[in-house]
């Protein structure tokens, strides 16, 4: 079954700044569209929205709830912030400054300092329906866990915005909350003992990291771009394995630009092995189609014929799996990527 945010348009940032220029977003709401349309007719059950589409169940059990509220509120005090001004005069509220290391960490007062405060960059707005839409998106992956549990058998949640780069007490990377998390949580919450997450995102899944960094009941398993090289940068390095409860249980699996899927498939299965012998009641898949050769802002070199075959592996570990929806931005391409991995998932030829 496939489930999906329909608050997810709420959310279109007026661009982002690549070091050089401001560009059209990434993010946008046409990658969502792109996978709907790819994904009429696919023998996976039908497309749906969830019954609750507010609901954010655990989130309080994986962020900070003072993130929480700021994501809550965020978009009015920056409006208060420049009072007399239409939304469209005001434009998206991102930070202006960001804690360095060594400073206090002290949240402030006013709002656009406060912006620095939780978020650690500046592609991530917040906009009048940001909150409407990270709630949708929430929503869907829960309700995708709870069909899980009703039902065993695989089930996609086309999150927008997407979540892995939302940590426990911030939020950046086009992720406010974190959606593969949450749904993590919920299975744990309504039974489930351990629940294993493998992000195959093209950037490292540092929400998830930081979020799972000391548990032992989650096993947190990433494949993606050097961050000595990418985005993150500061999070993803092989010798990241967890600390306390959940030493041992968090697996990076860094790999060098233009990486092919002849490449990319022993560290897949080195993935996978961990995954199994780590013996889940679950997988949550945090899937980016990001991976593919022409992605913009990618730098690895699969193909869309390989997603299938990607899906294809993850899916003979037998257990029961739910594909949350992460990155993927070359938009031409993306409806298809995601339909060949879900093809392969179901062993669709």
């Amino acid at each position: 079954m496939i489930f999906f945010n329909p608050a997810h348009h709420l959310q279109h940032s007026r661009g982002e700044y690549n070091g050089r220029e401001i560009l059209s977003a990434f993010e946008c709401p046409a990658r969502f569209e792109a996978i709907v349309t790819a994904l009429e007719n696919l023998n996976f059950g039908p497309i749906m929205p969830p019954d609750d589409p507010w609901n954010i169940g655990p989130a309080h059990k994986i962020h900070d709830p003072k993130l929480i509220d700021f994501l809550q509120t965020g978009y009015d005090r920056w409006r208060e912030l420049h009072d007399g001004m239409t939304d469209d005069q005001i434009g998206d509220a991102v930070p202006g400054t960001m804690p360095a290391a060594t400073m206090q960490r002290r949240e402030p007062t006013r709002v656009d300092g406060a912006l620095g405060y939780w978020c650690y960059d500046a592609c991530t707005p917040l906009q009048p329906g940001t909150w409407q839409a990270v709630c949708g998106s929430a929503a869907t992956a829960i309700f995708a866990a709870n069909q899980l549990i009703k039902n065993k058998e695989t089930v996609f949640s086309l999150c927008r915005p997407p979540g892995h780069h939302a940590g426990r007490t911030y939020y950046g990377g086009f992720c406010f909350l974190n959606n593969a998390a949450l749904a993590v949580q919920q299975l744990l919450d309504q039974g489930m003992h351990r629940v294993a997450l493998l992000d195959v995102d093209y950037h490292h899944g540092n929400g998830s990291q930081d979020i799972f960094w000391n548990r032992d009941d989650v096993l947190f398993a990433s494949i993606h771009g050097d961050p000595a090289l990418d985005y993150p940068y500061f999070a993803g390095f092989a010798d990241e394995t967890g600390t306390g409860a959940g030493l041992g249980s968090n697996l990076n699996i860094p790999l060098p630009f233009g990486i092919t899927w002849a490449d990319y498939q022993s560290p897949l299965k080195k993935a996978l092995e961990t995954v199994q012998r780590f013996k889940p009641d679950a997988l949550v898949i945090s899937f980016g189609a990001d991976t593919y050769a022409h992605d913009p802002i990618g730098k690895f070199s699969l193909e869309t014929h390989d997603f299938w075959a990607m899906g294809r592996m993850i899916a003979e570990i037998d257990l029961p799996m739910l594909v949350v929806m992460e990155g993927g931005y070359a938009i031409n391409a993306l409806g298809q990527n995601v339909r060949r991995f879900l093809e392969g998932i179901k062993n669709i030829s």
